[in-house]
């Protein structure tokens, strides 16, 4: 009735009329004409990956598993997916296979190694997909230190390159860096919602 006064809801929804009734019609296709792929340039993965905090080594297979006896300490616990590569681990160290361990154990591990399903250059991200040499997501998120094996031939320039590689149905875990949140105060603080630290190795 004249002379009511206005609701901000009407008043939004008034609006949101207009502009509906003079919108463009949508575009039959939705243009994709952004980059899809590029050269895998490992010194930006590597760049990335640092300036997120993460530890890169880049070695050759052979010294995948004295690299990881440098990284923990000796008789440290180090839970793996059933999939891992046994020449990957240092024979200083205990080994225990995920073979449906409990999230208890699973936390109260020094370490986790893990393999990747793929690496993207321009954002620093590792990508698992639960693979056998990957395992449940909830390894890669409980034990305080990740260490992550990835080939170079796993690496690739950008996300849409990374995503023709891997298979939505699978659970995905996505890693940039290791989990670090600035929610309170601005204040950079790390291991809340997954590992402290990341260790990416990266061989040949």
């Amino acid at each position: 009735m004249v002379g009511e006064p206005v609701t901000a809801r009407e008043v939004i929804l008034a609006r949101l009329r207009a502009a509906l009734d003079t919108a463009a019609p949508l575009p039959v296709e939705v243009p994709r004409d952004y980059r899809r792929d590029g050269p895998a340039d490992l010194d930006r993965l590597v760049d990335r990956l640092t300036d997120y905090r993460a530890h890169v080594h880049q070695v050759a297979e052979a010294e995948v598993a004295d690299t990881i006896a440098g990284i923990v300490p000796a008789a440290a616990s180090i839970v793996v997916p059933p999939g891992l590569p046994p020449a990957w681990l240092p024979p200083t160290v205990t080994v225990l296979p995920d073979d449906d361990l409990d999230n208890a154990r699973i936390a109260a591990a020094d370490a986790v190694v893990t393999a990747a399903a793929v690496a993207i250059a321009d954002t620093g991200t590792v990508v698992l997909d639960g693979s056998s040499d990957q395992g449940r997501r909830v390894l890669s998120l409980l034990p305080d230190l990740h260490i992550c094996v990835v080939h170079t031939a796993q690496v690739v320039a950008t996300v849409p390159a990374a995503l023709a590689r891997l298979t939505p149905r699978r659970p995905l875990t996505w890693i940039s860096g290791p989990s670090a949140t600035s929610d309170i105060e601005l204040t950079r603080v790390e291991g809340v919602h997954g590992p402290r630290t990341l260790h990416v190795i990266l061989l040949p």
